[in-house]
């Protein structure tokens, strides 16, 4: 079963939240009563002649940290830049059902994902929002394997599993056609429109180029971007972004991704849309290497990122490396673990620094570093400075405001895609 840039014990499995807007971790959630996945699952029982895909992720579990103190969990603001294994203080889940049906030899396909997330360990005054609703078409006579869509959806999504971040992330409100030939490579445009904010409406192009043969094994994808702002004291925006795959990268197992992105005015580095008021002297660049391996019972995937965004003059360079490793004990038993390491450093400021470590076991499905659902449990110790407090406010890196420049956290987690 595939879920829009997933698919079930293949690729790299879907984040925990909707990175539609700036690569920034931004919950646009639309209140909505329970009713609504009531009666959207009522209708699916009531038809049991058309067949219902249904699929979807969730993670969610216990964790303390201090006697008197919340659940912590630890990282510093950026895309990339914090390490998830037993670092998670949230409830989250996503589920999609897909119904597709035919029509005087046009294939169409409607498709509906709700999403529940709460900021705390339990689920009360949890949000349970849209995260996509969009209809597609395959097989008009004029373009028969140009598949068109409508709606909100996720979209061209690659990530790293990991930190929980796409890198390429162009999902949104909009419309297009996928799967326009270019004799070999394939082409796909979309329109997306934006009106996020109060009185700042935007526009949004994107053309994504994938499929480029490039050597044995490996595809070369080009994303551009191009953003309006449609509204007095707006601005424009151009991106480019190169992202190259490697299968089996050095016999390891697994594969390799690296990405190039450019990204100047309002539009993001992900290929989204950045600061839709952002001038065209605002300017960001960033380069992440990710290699994932499986080789017999040790799986794992790492990372190394660095990000420069420049505004007003100024600079803030941006890194990160990490990694997380699985050892299958047995078929069903795996040890985990992950460490990471960031800094964050402006031009007039001071370089924040921050370091984390999980351990764990988990009962899994598998012997591979994919295999879910994971029932985990783990403790994670962390370490940062004070300019990383300073820089996230009063509550500092952890939010329980103490000052603390260190911290432990345990609990258990099951995380699951299906």
């Amino acid at each position: 079963m595939r879920i829009d840039g997933w698919t079930k014990g293949g690729e790299s499995p879907p984040a925990s939240h909707f990175n539609a807007l700036t690569g920034d971790k931004m919950r646009n959630r639309i209140r909505y009563p329970l009713a609504l996945s009531t009666v959207v699952i009522a209708c699916a029982i009531a038809f049991p002649a058309q067949a219902v895909d249904w699929g979807g992720y969730f993670r969610a579990g216990p964790g303390a940290t201090k006697k008197d103190a919340s659940r912590a969990c630890y990282g510093l603001d950026g895309p990339g830049l914090k390490y998830r294994l037993g670092n998670e203080c949230d409830f989250y889940g996503e589920f999609l059902l897909s119904q597709g049906f035919k029509a005087d030899g046009v294939e169409y396909k409607a498709n509906l994902m709700t999403n529940l997330w709460n900021g705390a360990t339990d689920t009360g005054d949890s949000k349970l929002g849209i995260a996509q609703m969009f209809v597609e078409g395959k097989g008009y006579d004029f373009a028969p394997d140009v598949s068109f869509w409508v709606g909100k959806r996720y979209y061209a999504r690659q990530d790293v599993h990991i930190v929980d971040t796409h890198y390429t992330d162009l999902s949104g409100v909009g419309a297009g056609a996928d799967g326009i030939s270019l004799g070999g490579p394939t082409l796909s445009l979309a329109w997306f429109r934006t009106d996020a904010a109060a009185n700042q409406s935007g526009n949004r192009i994107n053309a994504d180029v994938h499929g480029i043969d490039t050597n044995p094994g490996g595809k070369l994808r080009v994303t551009g971007t191009f953003t309006h702002s449609a509204f007095t004291g707006g601005e424009n925006g151009v991106g480019l972004g190169l992202l190259h795959s490697q299968d089996n990268f050095l016999g390891l197992g697994g594969g390799n991704t690296f990405w190039l992105q450019y990204a100047q005015g309002s539009a993001g580095l992900n290929g989204n849309f950045g600061n839709l008021a952002a001038p065209s002297s605002n300017k960001s660049w960033r380069v992440i290497e990710s290699l994932t391996w499986q080789m017999g019972p040790l799986g794992g995937q790492a990372q190394v990122m660095f990000q420069q965004d420049k505004s007003a003059g100024l600079k803030v360079n941006s890194a990160t490396i990490g990694g997380r490793a699985s050892y299958a004990i047995t078929n069903n038993l795996k040890f985990l673990a992950e460490a990471g390491y960031s800094q964050k450093k402006p031009d007039n400021g001071s370089t924040q620094k921050l370091a984390k470590l999980t351990l764990g076991p988990a009962l899994t499905t598998g012997p591979g570093f994919w295999n879910r659902p994971e029932l985990r449990l783990y403790v994670t110790h962390a370490k940062w400075n004070a300019a990383a407090n300073a820089a996230a406010g009063a509550g500092g890196v952890t939010g329980i405001g103490d000052g603390r420049t260190k911290g432990t956290s345990y609990g258990a987690q099951a995380e699951m895609w299906f």
